[in-house]
């Protein structure tokens, strides 16, 4: 006969014959702060895309508010020639062709076509703000694009776009604009700058 075994002794199991052990979860590696694109976590969008929409609606603001103000407040309309500083005269020119003058408009047909090519324009340049990721390109957009939606307001208010701003050097005159128009400019300026620039730098 064997002895029984004593059943407070701890039972020894063979290695082959144990369980084998789950093995444990790692935590997943969090992306470094600078790898990747900067994207806000509700939305989605880029960082840059909320800048660049920014700066449309500051333009569209400030456009619209001295244009109202000139126009109805301080009644330019009436006061002009209003000397603004030694090369600026404050005037009333209605313009029915695009920025600085170009391509006058004198139907109705071709009123309603500018409208129709700046708000397509418009829409075209807010999706192109809404994927990119630079900065620079994306306030540049912002300001064609709030530029000419001011502009855009103008034609549908009043038949064409209110301008009031005329530099001038003796008997030298530049084209007369307002905010919209100096908008526009700086964002093709700066579409330039990030094409032919930070775009090789990019690419390096």
């Amino acid at each position: 006969m064997t002895e029984n075994p004593d059943p407070s002794a701890p039972i020894s199991v063979p290695p082959e014959q144990a369980a084998p052990q789950r093995p444990r979860p790692t935590k997943s590696s969090s992306p470094s702060k600078g790898g990747g694109k900067r994207r806000t976590k509700k939305s989605g969008l880029p960082i840059a895309a909320y800048l660049g929409f920014a700066a449309a609606l500051i333009i569209l603001i400030l456009d619209q508010a001295t244009k109202i103000y000139g126009l109805f407040i301080y009644d330019l309309p009436v006061r002009e020639p209003v000397a603004f500083g030694p090369f600026i005269n404050l005037i009333v020119v209605w313009n029915r062709g695009v920025s600085y003058g170009l391509f006058q408009q004198s139907t109705e047909f071709g009123r309603w076509m500018l409208v129709v090519i700046s708000i397509v324009a418009a829409v075209g340049l807010i999706f192109w703000i809404r994927r990119t990721t630079g900065w620079v390109l994306a306030i540049s957009l912002g300001l064609i694009v709030g530029g000419a939606i001011g502009n855009v307001i103008d034609r549908l208010a009043y038949g064409a776009v209110f301008d009031f701003i005329q530099i001038y050097f003796g008997s030298w005159s530049w084209y007369v604009f307002n905010v919209a128009d100096a908008a526009i400019v700086a964002g093709v300026i700066g579409l330039l700058y990030d094409s032919f620039l930070l775009e090789k730098r990019r690419t390096r």
